[in-house]
């Protein structure tokens, strides 16, 4: 019957068959059910309990009594959890079990006192390592050989005491046992390993995920909201100055501007489905509804750009627009985009406001969400004023993409 026993959770190499008691968590390594192998064990202390002669309280039979006890001892000292008996001292009891087993042939006159030699081998096999197992199979062996060949002389059937000689065999049955039970953990532990690493890469996979939400999100809500309430403060303002062609103004200004989150939003939801986008026009169609039409400048060979390089272009334009209207209002926006050989560089550039710059507190997270963007596809972002040329003093954002 198979039987699941866990993996000890503590220890990195854990010797085969080791008993842990409460189960860990770990995956369960299958091994034969241990009331098969205390039948078995009951089984050959019974048969030599019925067998085995002369047994008794003086002379031969205490000798007999006393070696069968130490046998069935060393016997049912198998069961004894592994990482609870420490190699030397296994050796130490396979080694004086070995002896023992040997003694009980040689001083019972009959009965299955060979059977205790026999498993205490297979045992060997499973408990040691290899090299040491051989050697004490082979001392097994060769004492048992040796004791029924000085019990039944020399004139005896060869065949009779050359049966002491395989005694040791079922070593190999417990070094192939222990070897195939080696393999399953090892390859259960591979398998957990495994599990973990995809489990561990599945968890970076949804961070990241939630990352870019985050920044898609901010970018159509720090825009839309902050240009909905600049719009909503100034209707405000201009209701106590009567003036109601300006608050008619502000409030259609604020009325576009949600047309425009609209859109936007709709941006966003093909960014998360992953939709790949044309970018020179969805940049064109984004300066004309900012009031910046004709402001775009293509050079270089288009091509079809990744999706996600796409989006994040998108995004990163979206922010710069937002960052021109809320400091430089009134300001002139020119935007290039450049495709090149081996890059592809896409630049946002506002001239000076020439309307009120009314103060208000961003996120502070508009220039950190463009540079992860600009990360994340293995490129460069500069965003400053520009110090010389024909544009000097005017305000520019430069995310540059490789191929």
């Amino acid at each position: 019957m198979p039987y699941l026993r866990p993996v000890p959770a503590d220890q990195s190499a854990p010797h085969p068959g080791a008993d842990t008691g409460e189960a860990t968590g770990e995956r369960p390594v299958p091994e034969q059910d241990p009331r098969v192998q205390w039948a078995a064990t009951l089984a050959v202390i019974v048969a030599g309990a019925l067998t085995i002669r002369p047994m008794g309280l003086s002379g031969q039979g205490l000798a007999v009594a006393v070696l069968f006890v130490v046998n069935a001892a060393s016997l049912l000292a198998r069961r004894l959890p592994e990482h609870r008996v420490p190699p030397r001292l296994a050796l130490v009891w396979l080694t004086l079990g070995v002896f023992a087993a040997a003694a009980l042939i040689g001083v019972s006159s009959s009965g299955t006192s060979y059977l205790f030699a026999f498993f205490l081998a297979g045992h060997i096999g499973y408990r040691l390592e290899t090299r040491p197992a051989l050697v004490l199979a082979g001392l097994c062996s060769l004492l048992c050989g040796a004791v029924l060949y000085l019990s039944l002389g020399p004139e005896q059937d060869p065949l009779a005491w050359t049966f002491g000689l395989a005694t040791g065999i079922p070593v190999l049955i417990g070094i192939v046992n222990r070897t195939q039970r080696r393999a399953v953990r090892a390859a259960i532990e591979a398998a957990g390993s495994a599990e973990r690493a995809a489990r561990a890469e599945a968890r970076t996979a949804v961070l990241t995920e939630r990352g870019r939400i985050a920044r898609d999100v901010h970018d159509v809500l720090a825009h839309s909201l902050a240009g909905i309430n600049m719009q909503l403060e100034l209707a405000d303002a201009l209701i106590d100055t009567g003036d109601l062609n300006k608050v008619r103004e502000a409030h259609e200004k604020a009325h576009d501007l949600v047309k425009e989150s609209l859109k936007q939003a709709q941006w966003t939801v093909h960014a998360l489905r992953e939709d790949t986008l044309p970018l020179p026009q969805s940049l064109a169609a984004m300066l004309a509804s900012s009031g910046h039409r004709d402001a775009l400048t293509v050079t270089g060979t288009e091509r079809r750009l990744p999706a996600k390089v796409v989006q994040n272009l998108l995004r990163i334009a979206q922010e710069a627009l937002t960052n021109a209207a809320r400091h430089a209002p009134g300001g002139a926006v020119d935007v290039e985009l450049t495709f090149a050989a081996a890059s592809t560089t896409l630049r946002i550039r506002n001239h000076p406001a020439t309307g009120e710059v009314r103060a208000g507190a961003g996120s502070g997270m508009g220039l950190i969400g463009m540079r992860e963007r600009v990360a994340l596809l293995g490129g460069t972002l500069t965003a400053g004023p520009v110090a010389e040329g024909p544009h000097q003093g005017d305000w520019q954002v430069e995310a540059m993409i490789p191929q």
